[in-house]
């Protein structure tokens, strides 16, 4: 691991001295990392084996810090985590450089086998907030806190609320919020139709057959 890039970027976004002492999030940063370089092993016993250690390592990393961030997600260089607990990503999720995590956040589908995000560079979350269904959120955006997202977010964008719904935005068309805020509408309509349909079911969608969200 010393000499994996994407780790030693990881490492500058964790300033303190002995971060892996002092950030338990870093635990799953590092366990993701290992993953990903194991999978670049050349098939052999030692692949193997070493396979076996990082599902080891996953299942104790998901189990004790509630952080779930299996190797077969994309994420870039500069990941940080502030606060670990109740972080769930998909595992065909895509994420850009310099992401930014808190604790509750969920990025995933909206139905089992469904389409999942596409997050773009130097995006920041806020605690608790989901991002759900086959949508792009852009470069710079921000997730406010507690933020259900279910429609793209265009770049430099800041989107808030349940549905959320874009309060800033850098650039673009001054009519874009109103277009964006509509299909934001749109988006919860459907999602709350899906839910009537599946009120059955305890649990609104999955990650890969985990149960990761309840409906209440």
């Amino acid at each position: 691991m010393q000499y994996d890039p994407d780790w030693q970027v990881d490492l500058t976004r964790y300033p303190s001295s002995r971060p892996l002492l002092k950030e338990q999030s870093l635990w799953a940063v590092w366990v993701y990392r290992f993953g990903r370089r194991v999978d670049r092993f050349k098939d052999s016993l030692w692949k193997r084996f070493m396979t076996g250690v990082y599902w080891l390592l996953f299942r104790i990393v998901e189990t004790l810090l509630a952080t779930s961030i299996p190797k077969s997600a994309w994420i870039g260089p500069g990941l940080r985590i502030w606060h670990f607990g109740s972080i769930f990503i998909h595992p065909d999720t895509i994420i850009g450089a310099n992401c930014t995590l808190r604790q509750g956040v969920t990025i995933g589908n909206r139905h089992p086998g469904g389409a999942v995000p596409v997050i773009g560079n130097d995006v920041e979350f806020g605690a608790y907030a989901q991002v759900l269904g086959g949508i792009r959120i852009g470069d710079g955006c921000k997730i406010g806190a507690m933020s259900v997202v279910l429609c793209d977010v265009p770049d430099g964008a800041t989107a808030v609320g349940v549905p959320a719904v874009i309060v800033e935005k850098k650039t673009g068309d001054e009519g874009q919020p109103a277009i964006l805020k509509a299909k934001a509408e749109e988006a919860d309509v459907e999602y709350l139709q899906d839910q009537r349909v599946s009120r059955r079911r305890p649990w609104s969608y999955s990650h890969r057959g985990n149960r990761v969200g309840a409906q209440r």
